[in-house]
């Protein structure tokens, strides 16, 4: 089994000095999504999901248009919940990000004040991989390893999301443990491909990192995070 996870293209998530909520992509995010769509398009891939969020719908849009697929939605994708601020001015936002990145770190799982906090947002991710997993018949086999009972071994599915979501995702894949600072433990770039294949053992399958923000896709002028 490979899983790709796509993060979205640049969003707008600043207009006229104000803060947007649930931002749609930039112009030159939409680029991005075409550039990504061109790369992709020979490819087969079992299935394709998007986040519902605007950003990763509009990244994934060429693709499934590229692909002649209908859009699919896998809900547990959504990125963490931020406080609503939409129309507020930009330094509001600004400023509540300076202070979670301020606090000692245990503090940092009570995430940003009035959203999902940190530990709910990958307790939420994790749950819900298991189920989107679980309906697929990949299941944690009762190991102290990472180690995945999986009964299609050739599947190839793709995940268009976030940095948030795509991170907590590789990284329960992977066997790691959660951190309140799961945006920076991988860095992923706006469009970028990161892949995880299913490596066969003794007692079942574990995963490997094969590709880490693949921008290879996009001029250098183009990759932004």
């Amino acid at each position: 089994m490979e899983i790709v996870f796509i993060r979205h293209g640049q969003p707008e998530w600043i207009r006229d000095g104000l803060n947007v909520t649930n931002p749609p992509l930039t112009d030159l995010g939409h680029r991005q999504a075409w550039a990504l769509a061109a790369a992709l398009g020979d490819e087969h891939f079992d299935q394709v999901f998007a986040s519902p969020l605007t950003r990763a719908r509009q990244t994934a849009a060429p693709l499934f248009e590229v692909l002649n697929r209908d859009e699919q939605i896998a809900p547990w994708l959504e990125e963490i919940r931020d406080p609503s601020w939409h129309g507020t001015p930009q330094e509001k936002a600004e400023a509540a990000y300076a202070e979670l990145r301020g606090r000692p770190v245990n503090d940092r799982w009570d995430g940003l004040d009035g959203g999902e906090s940190i530990r709910e947002f990958t307790s939420r991710v994790r749950e819900g991989a298991d189920d989107f997993f679980g309906a697929r018949g990949m299941v944690r086999s009762e190991h102290d390893l990472p180690i995945w009972h999986i009964e299609e071994p050739g599947r190839k599915i793709v995940l268009v999301a976030h940095a948030g979501t795509n991170s907590v995702t590789i990284a329960h894949l992977l066997g790691l443990p959660p951190t309140p600072w799961e945006w920076d433990r991988f860095v992923i770039g706006h469009t970028s491909v990161s892949r995880l294949e299913a490596l066969e053992v003794h007692d079942g399958f574990t995963f490997s990192l094969t590709k880490l923000s693949d921008l290879e896709h996009l001029p250098t002028a183009d990759r932004t995070r």
